[in-house]
Formats: structure tokens, sequence, C-alpha cells
């Protein structure tokens, strides 16, 4: 018998794991495979995003509120779901920068932060495991950290002298960044709405393009998931004090979006099988290995 496939997405706070990479996971769940998503922080330092939710009652709570929504977005998706139980270290604004607060997930120290996911990886045994690049998809300090401990845990959960006491060594076989929003997906949703006559809410987007890398030359792996789209909007909605659902990311007509990009879309970042480029499957080399077992 083949061996069960396992997919770890590690995300910064509640609310990433429905906004990135949502529709992938949500295939992958559909199709069998055993996905759990680790969530490093509890957005206890988050903002109010939803208009119709902000108020002092929402604001004094808003750590418990959004568990609570993860809890509503985990059971959407399908997912299994774990908390790191590190604080969010806020987004801080102004210049000059004000210093981190005390104690967040941003100031801790790598290694030992990495500990918490490598304990995970070794009781969860994925196969292949998602998260962000090195400037943690937008330079939020979590999402940067995130980036950090997710490369630190799949290096060492494999060897037996790193965190010896963390469990039995597992290596995950593949990482994978999430992309997100390369200018190539945005211009082809841009076009496909000014085609279809509809305002695009990706216009100032483009104009701004010059101050942004292209992530798009980067991506190696294309994943159809279209189908998955409406769950993945499901999900994200149900982050109520975290997206406004007549906002931006519902202006692009479902039947649109399946035209125009029909994948999310990753980097390879680390592999031990061989999966030859480009990829339509994070699972590619890993289901050869599985059914071998």
């Amino acid at each position: 018998m083949a061996e069960q496939l396992r997919l770890m997405a590690v995300h910064a706070h509640p609310d990433d794991e429905s906004s990135k990479g949502a529709a992938t996971t949500a295939k992958y769940v559909a199709e069998g495979v055993d996905v759990l998503i680790v969530t490093c922080t509890g957005g206890e330092r988050g903002s109010v995003l939803n208009p119709k939710l902000d108020r002092p009652e929402i604001w004094n709570n808003i750590g418990e509120i959004r568990r609570a929504e993860m809890d509503a977005a985990r059971a959407i998706l399908g997912v299994e779901q774990a908390w790191l139980g590190f604080v969010d270290s806020g987004l801080p604004e102004g210049d000059p920068l004000p210093p981190l607060p005390e104690g967040c997930f941003a100031l801790q120290d790598v290694e030992v932060a990495a500990g918490a996911l490598v304990r995970l990886m070794r009781e969860f045994k994925p196969h292949v495991v998602t998260t962000y690049d090195e400037d943690g998809g937008y330079p939020h300090p979590d999402h940067i950290m995130c980036h950090k401990i997710s490369v630190a845990a799949f290096e060492a959960a494999g060897d037996p002298e790193r965190y010896p006491d963390l469990g039995d060594p597992w290596q995950p076989l593949k990482l994978y960044y999430d992309m997100g929003f390369s200018k190539s997906k945005v211009t082809a949703l841009h076009e496909a709405m000014i085609s279809a006559g509809l305002e695009s809410p990706y216009a100032q987007w483009l104009e701004r393009w010059e101050d942004r890398e292209d992530k798009g030359p980067r991506v190696t792996t294309r994943v159809e998931c279209g189908e998955y789209f409406p769950v993945r909007d499901d999900a994200l909605r149900a982050h109520a004090t975290q997206v406004d659902p007549d906002g931006f990311w519902f202006h692009v007509p479902m039947e649109l979006q399946r035209r125009a990009w029909p994948t999310e879309d990753f980097e390879l970042a680390r592999s031990l099988v061989d999966s030859p480029l480009p990829e339509s499957d994070l699972f590619a080399g890993v289901r050869e290995r599985a059914h071998a077992c």
C-alpha cells in the first residue's frame, strides 16, 4: 500500500492560510492528502480591517476572536491546524520605525523558535512543506521570521544530532515558497476585467509595480486549483475581522478568475527527490517514493 501523503503549510498569522495557497490545500484535502496548517502567532496585534467590525469590543478581544475565526476557516478548508504559540509582533509604522514589542515572535532566537516547528514536523511527518520566501511575501516581521524558522526546521528535522529531545528524526522531502501575485498574474486578471467591461481593482497596483520585485520568473510550480477558489474565498471570509467581504479581494468574478489564472504558484526552494521543472504538483517526485513504500 502507498504511504499516506502529508502536507504542512507554515503561516505567520490566522488568516494567512486562507489568503495564501488556500485553494491548493483544499485541492489536496479533496484528494485525500493529510494537511496540517501551522500558525506561528495568534494575531493578537493585528488590526481590524473590516470597517463593519471596527468597534471597541472587537479590538478589546481581538486575540480570542481571531482564534475563533481560525476555527471556522479550518473547518471550511478541511485541514488540521496547530498553534506554535508565539506572540504577534505587529507591523511597525512610522519614520523612524518604532522597536518591536518585547517577547514578540520576530525577536525570538531563530534556533530556539525553530525547535517548536521541528517537534511538529517530527510528529506530523510531512513530505512537503510550504511557507514564505526570504522577504516573507511582504516585509512583515512575523512573515520574515516564519520563513527563517521554516527553513531552519526543514534542515534540522531529519538530523538526529539536532534537537534530540524533540522526537524521532523526520526529513521532509520538498520545501516550497508561496509566490502569491506575480506581475504576469496581476496583468492577466487586470486585462480580463477590462476585456469584460469591468473596472479592474489592479490598475493602481500595476502602475506602482516598478517599485516591486516581480517574482514571476521564480515560479517553478503551478497547481491547477480553480475549482477550489470558492472554498478559498469562504475560508478567507471566515476571518471576518481581517477582510471586508465587499472589498478588493472579491471584486473579480469567479469564472473570470478561473479563466484568466486558474493556478496557485510556488517556488521549489529545497528538494530531496527528482522532480523535473516546471511542475504542476507539489508532490511531484514524492508520489513515486510513497507508492514504493
